[in-house]
């Protein structure tokens, strides 16, 4: 549980609590509950404790106005649901309806408001707007509890500055994910393997750069990989390439060379004439990664690769995997992920799903939660942290 000392008795206080509820949504339907499951232990703590939980969280990407497919509304029933109580829901952030919503909570009462990012001043970069906005939040508590890993790496004023006007603690969730990913980047057990995926070397270029110093081997697959084969000389067809960072991928291979790092990029791929869409049925076929038609594209590392990947982290003690290894969404381009995942699995040691599309491979593919070591919330800030990045979200806590 989280360490919620510098609280005191929260019984009878208003406890605002930042989680990370940002779900996907088909229309109104959750599509995967998974980090509503994971904000439900330090609600569900705090409320039995006696606080008057006010809950506050994001949902995808407005620009600091309402918009309903936004609302946080089909959040809140789910939420109820797993809490097993009844969820009040505050139609607005801080407005009228926010204010009576918390003024009519009892003690061991839940309620959440509307989604945080439909003010402005919750992203702004603008501090005194910021600010202003985290005065509002603030006044509805008298305390606050920072559970949202998925956020912690954005200076926002759930995030950071309103808990620099509260008596503050760490929640249970990002109490774990904060010491997962210190087990991850100090004195890691060893053998250490990373397991890199997802569409851009862009977003993983920090990543790569900080663990080929502490990783034993990189594997790299995803869209991500034909940047790297593209370096190493070989035609991608119409894979997903980019130009601007065929010097870095080459730097990386000449690195890793030279400190005895090894990384293992696919021998064969499942190929396609297209990506994959409801108007067409998928057309895979396997080629070796050297030999990818100039009308194709990869859609997935091949059986090969996926045998030879599992076979990597055999003996693995420490494993760190962010991004799928192919389309996992499309059965045929599935198996390099399920690969991985089952793999993972089987690991004698500490192994990690870095959260975002990995963890929702997971769930996905159907495996047992239970079969790794952590699943994260937080995609970005996982990757943050393991860039050698300082989490504003966590420092404010710490200071």
């Amino acid at each position: 549980m989280g360490n919620y000392d510098g609280l005191g008795e929260v019984a009878g206080k208003r406890v605002l609590v930042r989680s990370d509820l940002n779900v996907p949504l088909d229309g109104t339907t959750i599509t995967d509950d998974g980090r509503i499951r994971a904000s439900v232990p330090t609600i569900k703590a705090l409320a039995d404790a006696g606080a008057r939980v006010i809950v506050t969280a994001h949902l995808g990407r407005p620009k600091g106005a309402p918009e309903d497919r936004y609302s946080l509304r089909p959040v809140v029933a789910r939420l109820g649901e797993l809490l097993g109580q009844e969820v009040a829901f505050a139609t607005d952030t801080v407005g009228e309806s926010a204010q009576a919503t918390v003024g009519d909570l009892q003690d061991g009462q839940v309620a959440v408001l509307e989604n945080v990012r439909f003010n402005a001043g919750e992203t702004s970069k603008d501090e005194a707007e910021r600010g202003a906005f985290a005065d509002q939040l603030a006044s509805l508590a008298d305390a606050f509890v920072s559970d949202g890993f998925g956020v912690v790496h954005r200076k926002q004023a759930s995030v950071y500055d309103v808990a620099q006007r509260l008596p503050h603690a760490m929640g249970a969730l990002v109490a774990k994910e904060t010491d997962v990913l210190r087990r991850l980047t100090a004195d890691p057990e060893r053998p250490y393997v990373v397991v890199l995926g997802g569409s851009k070397v862009s977003d993983k270029l920090g990543v790569i750069d900080n663990l080929l110093g502490k990783a034993d081997k990189l594997l790299i697959g995803g869209g991500m990989v034909f940047t790297f084969l593209k370096a190493q000389g070989h035609e991608v067809g119409k894979s997903l390439l980019e130009e601007d960072q065929l010097d870095t991928c080459r730097s990386y291979l000449e690195r890793a060379e030279q400190t005895g790092v090894q990384i293992l990029l696919p021998t064969d791929i499942v190929v396609d004439t297209a990506f994959p869409s409801a108007e067409r049925t998928p057309e895979p076929r396997v080629v070796p990664a050297s030999e990818i038609p100039a009308d194709a594209l990869g859609l997935d590392i091949g059986p090969e690769s996926a045998a030879a990947f599992a076979a990597a982290l055999s003996d693995a003690r420490t494993v760190f995997w962010n991004g799928p290894m192919g389309v996992f969404e499309t059965d045929a381009f599935a198996g390099g992920t399920r690969a991985v995942a089952e793999a993972l699995t089987k690991v004698d040691g500490l192994s990690v799903v870095g959260g975002g599309d990995s963890a929702a491979a997971v769930r996905k593919l159907g495996f047992d939660q239970g079969g790794f070591g952590h699943i994260s919330t937080g995609g970005g800030a996982s990757l943050e942290y393991l860039e050698g990045k300082e989490l504003p979200g966590i420092k404010v806590l710490e200071d």
